[in-house]
């Protein structure tokens, strides 16, 4: 698909959503970030970028800002659905069970909001006109490989991820009769805001686990496989691991 048309990136204020909003500016598109945090100075630096702050378990929020940016660009062409947050309890244990609260906090952002943004803007592009190949849009969601193999402390975040790999292949077959794609990437370690805290022997020991190459993703590789799913029309449904042959341990 072309990518010289609005797309939406979510959690687009930084780390792999920067680096796929930056990306998408690069080939031509016009980009509205959506963020919790504020990213205007960032979106104003990309040129053809603008931003919204925007709380993706928010319906009436993110049909808001999805309104504007309508008004602004034209409805979506592509959304990539960056926006997450993480955290870590164990089941039981000796501070007590894991709190409720949390691991429903973190399936609320993660699993409920992404599902909230892709079918709104979903909405939105069945109106597009469809291209000569029949498309009218295409959705990447983020996963991670904790989805396969969730380490210990990681059960809200693994179930969350785990919801979104269920998604891709429903998605996709739900929005082929608009023409409209989706599918996931499940990211392995990456460089991002909060893997820049690590130990350093902390991270020595994680990367132990990553065959080759032996270091850190940079979210760089992560837009470029985002934008290679926008392009390819034989892309739908799948869920792709970006993780250098990675298999997490328990721990």
């Amino acid at each position: 698909m072309d990518l010289t048309g609005t797309y939406v990136v979510t959690g687009g204020g930084s780390g792999l959503g920067l680096a796929t909003a930056t990306a998408l500016c690069k080939g031509g598109a016009r980009v509205a970030i959506w963020d919790r945090d504020d990213a205007s100075e960032r979106a104003a630096a990309l040129g053809s970028a603008r931003f919204d702050r925007v709380d993706v378990t928010d319906e009436a929020a993110v049909a808001a800002a999805l309104e504007r940016c309508i008004e602004w660009g034209g409805a979506p062409r592509g959304l990539v659905s960056c926006a997450g947050i993480g955290g870590g309890w164990r089941v039981a244990g000796k501070n007590g069970p894991h709190p409720l609260d949390a691991f429903r906090r973190i399936i609320d952002v993660n699993l409920i909001g992404t599902f909230n943004v892709v079918r709104l803007v979903a909405q939105a592009m069945t109106k597009n006109e469809p291209t000569a190949g029949g498309e009218r849009g295409a959705i990447v969601m983020v996963s991670s490989i904790a989805a396969y193999e969730g380490q210990i402390g990681q059960a809200a975040y693994a179930a969350s991820k785990g919801g979104i790999v269920s998604l891709a292949l429903t998605c996709a077959r739900d929005l082929a009769g608009h023409g409209i794609r989706c599918m996931a990437i499940a990211p392995g370690l990456f460089r991002t805001a909060l893997t820049s805290t690590l130990d350093p022997d902390i991270e020595a020991g994680i990367l132990r686990s990553v065959p080759f190459p032996s270091r850190l993703g940079e979210p760089e590789h992560f837009a470029s496989l985002a934008l290679e799913m926008l392009r390819n029309p034989f892309l739908n449904g799948c869920v792709i691991r970006l993780d250098a042959a990675a298999r997490m341990p328990a721990r």
